[in-house]
C-alpha cells in the first residue's frame, strides 16, 4: 500500500491530488490535513482520514505528529500555501512577509519534522514540496510579489538542505511547481485547469529515483533554474 499525506486539501490543488489519488486503482491510502475539516466534505469522501492542521501554528503541527502515530508514510505532499499581498516595495508590510514566510516556507519544513519517523517507516521517503517558478531567482525579471517569491526561495533552498541531509537514508526531497492553475490563488485567467496540473505532477511523483533528490521540477517533468 502507498500511502499519500496532503496539506492543505480542501480546496484547489490538494483537493484535486485527493480526487485523482482516490480514483487510482491500486492499493492506495490518502490522508490529508485542512484547518477544518468539519467543513471539508468533498474531503471527507476522498480520503481516509482528514486532520486538523494550521501550518501557521506550531502547536497544530505537534498536534498533526500525534494523530499520525506509528502510521507510515511514503509520500508527503507540502501543499498548503497563500500568496502575499505586497506587491511593491512601497506596499510591503512586516505583518504580510512573517505570514507568507510562516506559511510557505517555515510550515513545510515543521511539518516535514513532524512526520519524520512516519517517512522514515514508509517504503518511498518522498518530501514533495509544492513551490512556485516566481522563487526561481534566475527567473526572476519582473520584481513584485516580495513575499510570496521571497518565501517560495526559502522554502527551495531548505529543500535543497533537507535532501542533502536525508539522502543517506534514503529520502527524495524536490520542489515542484504546478504551472499557473485556475484555483483561488491563480484565478480564472491562469493557463492551466487543476486536472492538467495534478496529472503532471503525479507522474513526477511515480517516476521519483533516489538521484532526483534535490531537484526543482516544473509540473511538465522538466527541470526549472534556481
Amino acid at each position: 500500500m502507498a500511502t499519500y499525506l496532503i496539506t492543505g486539501a480542501n480546496r484547489g490543488l490538494g483537493l484535486e491530488f485527493a480526487r485523482q489519488l482516490s480514483q487510482r486503482k491500486d492499493d492506495t491510502k490518502i490522508l490529508a490535513t485542512a484547518r477544518e475539516p468539519e467543513k471539508a466534505v468533498e474531503l471527507q469522501r476522498l480520503v481516509h482520514d482528514v486532520y486538523p492542521l494550521d501550518v501557521a501554528d506550531p502547536k497544530s503541527i505537534e498536534k498533526l505528529a500525534e494523530h499520525l502515530k506509528e502510521q507510515p508514510i511514503d509520500v508527503l505532499i507540502n501543499n498548503a500555501g497563500v500568496s502575499s499581498k505586497s506587491n511593491s516595495i512601497a506596499t510591503l508590510e512586516e505583518a504580510d512577509l512573517q505570514t507568507v514566510f510562516t506559511v510557505n516556507a517555515i510550515g513545510p519544513m515543521l511539518v516535514t519534522k513532524a512526520a519524520l519517523k512516519n517517512l522514515r517507516a514508509g517504503s518511498r521517503k518522498i518530501v514533495f514540496n509544492i513551490t512556485s517558478q516566481l522563487g526561481s531567482i534566475t527567473n526572476n525579471k519582473g520584481g513584485s510579489s516580495y513575499g510570496y517569491r521571497g518565501s517560495k526561495a526559502a522554502l527551495n533552498m531548505m529543500t535543497v538542505s533537507l535532501s542533502n541531509e536525508l539522502k543517506k537514508d534514503g529520502f527524495t526531497c524536490v520542489v515542484a511547481h504546478p504551472g499557473w492553475v485556475q484555483t483561488d490563488m491563480g484565478g480564472p485567467n491562469a493557463t492551466l485547469k487543476p486536472e492538467e496540473s495534478i496529472a503532471g505532477l503525479l507522474k513526477i511523483i511515480d517516476g521519483l529515483k533516489a538521484e532526483d533528490s534535490g531537484k526543482f521540477f516544473n509540473y511538465d517533468g522538466t527541470m526549472l533554474p534556481w
